[in-house]
Formats: structure tokens, sequence, C-alpha cells
């Protein structure tokens, strides 16, 4: 794990999304849980040695966020979307993410399941442990249900997916609010940032992230400003500029497919 601030430690290597521990006086507060079993196990064992965990904050509703809760004690706090996203969930959500990044780890073992919330919210919650608050606030924008944690003790904010620095996914996101979101982030008073995915940053994330998403709604309304249909936006936007590096085929095609359709239909309705 890596140390962020003297209190603040982020898993970054093996728990496909960032998982973030806050340790405080009366016990450890969790952000996001592995995915594969074996490393949420793994990485319960480690946060142990900090003290008890008394929540575990689901950031999102995506399953490399919120898979590894039943490996883990305390109280589940989440949106109230992403509680209702859990109740649905099935094993076989899971299993075909794991055939591909960790076979070994199937079949499940009989410890899993998807451990539904025990507290949630709809805008707001503040939670008090020690000598730290912890201030959830919805932020709506790569899922409707994301939420970021803000530590104002530790001049910290944990962000989910709203800020990826690498390609940003747009599967369920909301383009408009995803822009309102990354103002409200500028405006915490915050010297470190911890992303859904990737290395810890600084507040330069935001402005960064906000032309990055700004940049993929802009092609695909250009495209539609020009008559385009979907497939022909499909294979037209990537072409511009700012997707010129981008790799064209695999993994990568895949998502950059699923992003402009997201963005088209949701443009368009």
């Amino acid at each position: 794990m890596q140390k962020v601030t003297d209190n603040v430690y982020v898993e970054s290597e093996i728990s496909v999304c960032n998982t973030s521990v806050v340790v405080t006086k009366e016990g450890v507060v969790v952000i996001d849980t592995p995915m594969v079993p074996a490393n949420a196990k793994k990485v319960a064992a480690d946060i142990a040695k900090f003290g008890p965990v008394r929540y575990v904050i689901n950031s999102e509703p995506h399953t490399d966020h919120i898979a590894g809760n039943c490996y883990f004690g305390g109280l589940v706090v989440t949106h109230d979307g992403t509680r209702n996203a859990l109740l649905k969930a099935k094993p076989e959500d899971i299993t075909g993410m794991l055939q591909m990044m960790a076979p070994d780890s199937l079949p499940l073992d009989k410890e899993f399941r998807f451990r539904p919330s025990d507290i949630t919210f709809s805008e707001r919650l503040a939670l008090y442990l020690g000598d730290h608050s912890f201030h959830l606030i919805h932020m709506p924008g790569h899922t409707p249900y994301s939420l970021a944690v803000y530590v104002p003790e530790e001049r910290i904010v944990f962000t989910s997916d709203n800020i990826n620095l690498g390609m940003p996914v747009f599967r369920d996101a909301l383009p408009d609010k995803w822009l309102e979101t990354l103002t409200q982030l500028e405006e915490l008073d915050v010297d470190k940032v911890v992303p859904g995915h990737g290395e810890v940053t600084d507040k330069s994330c935001f402005s960064q992230m906000s032309k990055n998403v700004r940049g993929w709604i802009d092609a695909v309304a250009d495209a539609i400003d020009k008559g385009m249909n979907l497939e022909e936006a499909i294979e037209e936007v990537p072409k511009a500029e700012m997707f010129a590096d981008m790799p064209k085929e695999g993994p990568a095609a895949g998502f950059l497919r699923m992003n402009i359709e997201r963005i088209y239909r949701y443009l368009k309705k």
C-alpha cells in the first residue's frame, strides 16, 4: 500500500480500482473494495493491522468497486442507487470479468456474495470517527450514483471514476452532469486527489479531466450536427485528432465504440 498522508493509504496494484484506507483513532474507513476475491482477502488482512474496519464506502455501483465488500467488516455505506445495484447483482455478473483477469479465482468461494449497503443517502452524508470527518457528496457523472469522499482533516478527496486520467468510461455516464461535477470538485480545498484508477494526483487533474470529457462530448456532438447516424459516428469520430494515438483494435476499440454510442444516444435524447 502507498502511504499518501500520515493516515491515508492507497492500494492500486492488485485492487483493479483503487482501494483506499483512512486510519482514525476509533478505527478504519475503507473506500472501495477489490474485485478479485483472493486480493480482497489479502487487502482486508493488511488493513486489519491498522485496526478494526468501521465503515466501507462504495463510491459507485460498478463491480470493480463493490465486489469485495463481503470480505470486510464494518458497515457498508453507499448512495441509494448503489444499494439497488448491489441487491440486483448476481455472482454470474462477475465471473466473466474474472475469467479474463483472474481465472485462478474461479469458481467463486462459498464466502462470496454481493454484500449490500447498511447505510445509504441521496445527496450528502457526514460520518464522524475519531478526529476525522468523512463528507460523502453525490456527484453524478461517470455513473448516476457516483460520489466523492472528502476528508478535510487530510486535505484529500476520493473521486471514484469521475477522475480517471486514462480513457474515461461513458458506459453509464451522464456527460453534462460529469462536467458539472468536475467544477464542484475543483472548489474543494484539497492537496491530494485519489482517482478511481491510477496514481494519486493533485487538483490539476480536475481541469485536465474536464478538458478530456468535454473533448469526447464535442466530438460526438459535431458528428450529430453533421447529420451522422450512430454507425456513421462510430466510424468517423475516432478519426478526430484527439483520438489519433488511441488503439483502434483490441479492448480499447471496444471502449471507444461504447463511449461514442453512449454519448450519441444521450445527446440525441
